[in-house]
């Protein structure tokens, strides 16, 4: 009988994100098929690395020479090493760092994982040019959670990060055809990809993130753990997600404090953590909203506190297929979300199950929210319907036939 199959995912770290959660799931239920399974990252850092099962084995990069590392990919790549070497020399962000380079090929050598699977940023050119290295039949996957170009125009006024997109997107055409398969996360995505990738859209395929499943549920039932999300006060107004820029929680903050400006009474939670925690909190004390928002961090049971609001608010500037948004489809909560790339308008089919409105519109989301609010709910059955379309069992079984099909 031979050995079960052994599944890499190869990530920068593991912070409380969709990403994450999407990821400890496929670990979980991969470990319940019989399959073996590694989570290999550059840096063990992050809210989720808590919840990674026992069963999963850990590995965590190790810094070595980045020119060492330059010189074994020139060997095996050689324009690219090339790239790399101008780059670098001339000190630009340009380039993708190579310090952990060595160690990734190592780690492909020593335990030749079956399939690696890597997503986000600069992780699959890292794992590309590791598996050129290593000379290892591992095969190699690239998962597509998000709009590439969508981020491409969000981040125009940031000239260093712009240059660095524009330098993956040079690398993503050269080679993202070198992967034994590409996925996206939501139709939207795969569209996007074959756009700035250059690949034949029939060459991407689509795989749900798998969301919802009886534990799922049951997480949904038990009492939240915040107080304002308990039974008897304002309505509250729930959004979840990283405090990034690409979520677009300051537009949140200015919609809500139009709506109480309207006079509506309400509390707005958002649960997270990020890098715009200080702009956002100044933004709350700039309003006086400090008696009704709560910052409180990233929580351990989100689904109960969507259960118990009145309305979750997705008010991203860029989105892949949004976790969160499916789980408020399974418990049942109204929504307002913006009509973003890609995702929502997906999940929702066209606004069927939750309101769509402009990016960074901020009168029309206080404006939607407002309705949401003040008008009574008849389609909770068909949300939590629309919800078993992102099941975890189907959606497992997609990754199950991926993964045989590119490790024959």
């Amino acid at each position: 009988m031979s050995a079960p199959r052994r599944i890499a995912f190869y990530l920068s770290c593991f912070p409380g994100g969709g990403l994450e959660r999407v990821t400890l799931t496929l670990m979980s239920e991969l470990l319940a098929r019989g399959y073996q399974v590694d989570l290999v990252l550059e840096r063990a850092q992050g809210d989720f690395l808590r919840y990674v099962p026992p069963a999963v084995r850990q590995i965590t990069l190790q810094d070595g020479g980045k020119w060492t590392a330059w010189r074994h990919l020139t060997r095996v790549r050689p324009i690219d090493g090339l790239i790399q070497a101008l780059a670098m020399l001339f000190g630009t962000h340009r380039h993708i760092p190579l310090k952990r380079l060595d160690s990734l090929v190592d780690y492909l050598r020593t335990h030749k994982p079956d399939i690696l699977i890597a997503a986000a940023g600069r992780i699959p050119f890292l794992a590309l040019w590791a598996k050129s290295i290593a000379g290892v039949s591992t095969a190699f996957v690239i998962a597509e959670h998000s709009t590439f170009s969508q981020r491409l125009d969000a981040f125009k006024a940031d000239t260093a990060k712009h240059a660095r997109l524009l330098f993956r997107k040079r690398l993503m055409r050269r080679l993202y055809r070198h992967a034994d398969a590409v996925f996206a996360v939501s139709a939207g995505v795969a569209d996007d990809i074959a756009t700035v990738s250059g690949l034949a859209r029939d060459t991407i395929s689509v795989l749900y993130n798998p969301v919802v499943s009886p534990h799922l549920l049951r997480r949904a039932a038990e009492p939240p753990a915040f107080e304002w999300a308990c039974e008897g006060g304002p309505p509250l107004i729930l959004a979840v997600g990283r405090l990034a820029p690409e979520k677009g929680f300051d537009t949140l903050v200015e919609a809500f404090a139009r709506l109480r400006e309207a006079g509506r009474d309400a509390r707005l939670l958002i649960l997270g953590e990020g890098p715009e925690r200080g702009r956002l909190e100044a933004l709350i004390d700039e309003h006086g909203l400090a008696p009704f928002v709560a910052l409180p961090g990233w929580a351990d049971n989100p689904p109960s506190c969507l259960r118990a609001s009145r309305l979750f608010v997705l008010s991203s500037r860029v989105e892949g297929l949004p976790v969160t948004l499916i789980e408020a489809l399974a418990c049942g909560t109204r929504i307002v979300a913006t009509d973003c790339r890609s995702g929502p308008r997906e999940i929702l089919e066209d606004g069927q199950h939750g309101e769509l409105v402009p990016v960074d519109d901020i009168e029309a989301l206080a404006a939607a929210m407002m309705r949401v609010l003040n008008e009574p709910d008849a389609g909770m059955e068909a949300r939590r319907r629309r919800a078993g379309d992102f099941g975890v069992e189907p959606a497992v079984d997609a990754y199950e036939q991926l993964i045989e099909r590119v490790c024959r």
